[in-house]
């Protein structure tokens, strides 16, 4: 019986997504990938250019508040959308549409060189847009992602946990990992675990 392959399963065929939770090492990890020779597509980086294109229509649905000298401030929205889940859901219903179609384009042209590579999808398991099957998660305990947060956001522990509550709890997504990647020792211990995964995933796609 022949097999049906969906056009999704066709444009995301060497793609494998990146994702974790607040402050587990997701960055960083996806650094030692590059370094290694992946291509690595961010979704928070597109993110942040849609914003930067769509401001007239942010404004339209968050008010002037959200501008800082012409251009959305990231952290004023996102203080406001993390305390107001209907503003978050207006955001994302917005958002996401936007980002998928750039993931795709993207996508499109590293399936042509046939070899895997990265795509970074912080909320990858939230919205469940994303037909990936390979899924590398980078771990850390929650208590680690708040106090690390803390410390480089210099945000509040509230704060800290409203963004971490807004997403998938990272024991689930541990569950789901097709590679984990544990951060929650040193840097040293992500150097050696983010390796290990890449070495796995050379050979899964020979």
């Amino acid at each position: 019986m022949e097999q049906h392959v969906s056009i999704e399963q066709q444009l995301f065929k060497n793609a494998i997504a990146l994702t974790g939770g607040i402050a587990t090492g997701k960055s960083t990890a996806a650094m030692h990938f590059a370094d290694e020779g992946f291509t690595i597509i961010d979704a928070d980086r597109i993110a942040h250019q849609m914003l930067d294109v769509s401001a007239t229509d942010i404004v339209r649905l968050f008010g002037n508040k959200i501008l800082q000298n012409g251009r959305v401030d990231r952290k004023v929205l996102g203080s406001l959308v993390f305390t107001d889940p209907a503003k978050r859901k207006a955001l994302e219903s917005f958002l996401h549409p936007l980002i998928y179609r750039e993931i795709t384009q993207l996508s499109q042209k590293e399936e042509m060189k046939n070899r895997p590579y990265l795509i970074d999808i912080p909320l990858f398991f939230e919205t469940a847009r994303y037909n990936i099957d390979k899924v590398v998660v980078v771990y850390a305990r929650q208590e680690q992602q708040i106090e690390r947060a803390m410390k480089r956001d210099s945000s509040s522990r509230d704060e800290v946990l409203r963004r971490i509550e807004a997403q998938m709890n990272i024991e689930e997504k541990r569950k789901r990992a097709s590679y984990l990647i544990d951060n929650t020792a040193d840097e040293a211990q992500l150097y050696a675990q983010s390796l290990s995964v890449i070495n796995a995933i050379k050979k899964d796609f020979l």
